[in-house]
């Protein structure tokens, strides 16, 4: 593959520090949250910077799967992805990640719906550099409850 476009960030001070882009476009102060032992400052964190990579990146591959499954691009009009990102710990010095992606694709039956979160995750750039790595779900947000 080409390489088509490199993003860098520089992390400093670890959970509590900040990271910042080398364009200046992004900078962030973080925190570590209560849940793993911190103060559960205002900064954001590591998983919420990842889930919100996720949900962007696996929402627009979506518009690769539509073809192959018949659809227009107008399946994905009022649709929305959400990454929960899960930081797992077992033994001393084990740790993890696991992620939840939800998809509201209104204009789509959960039959549909659930055929095109499988065919982007065979394409979606995060999905295919987690495979093996991170237990990802895949859920169909129902449509009465996408309103």
């Amino acid at each position: 593959m080409d390489r088509v476009y490199t993003a860098e960030a520089t992390a400093s001070g670890a959970r509590t520090g900040e990271v910042g882009t080398s364009d200046g476009r992004l900078t962030a102060s973080l925190s570590r949250p209560a849940e793993m032992g911190g103060d559960g400052g205002p900064g954001t964190n590591p998983e919420q910077l990842f889930a919100a990579g996720y949900a962007a990146c696996f929402h627009s591959a979506m518009r690769f799967g539509l073809r192959d499954l018949g659809l227009t691009p107008e399946a994905l009009e009022g649709s929305s992805v959400t990454a929960q990102v899960h930081f797992l710990r077992g033994a001393p010095g084990d740790f993890g990640l696991g992620v939840d992606l939800f998809a509201r694709l209104p204009r789509l039956d959960d039959e549909q719906a659930l055929r095109l979160m499988e065919k982007t995750h065979t394409v979606c750039p995060y999905s295919r550099a987690t495979a093996g790595n991170v237990a990802v779900g895949l859920h169909v947000v129902p449509a009465a409850s996408a309103a």
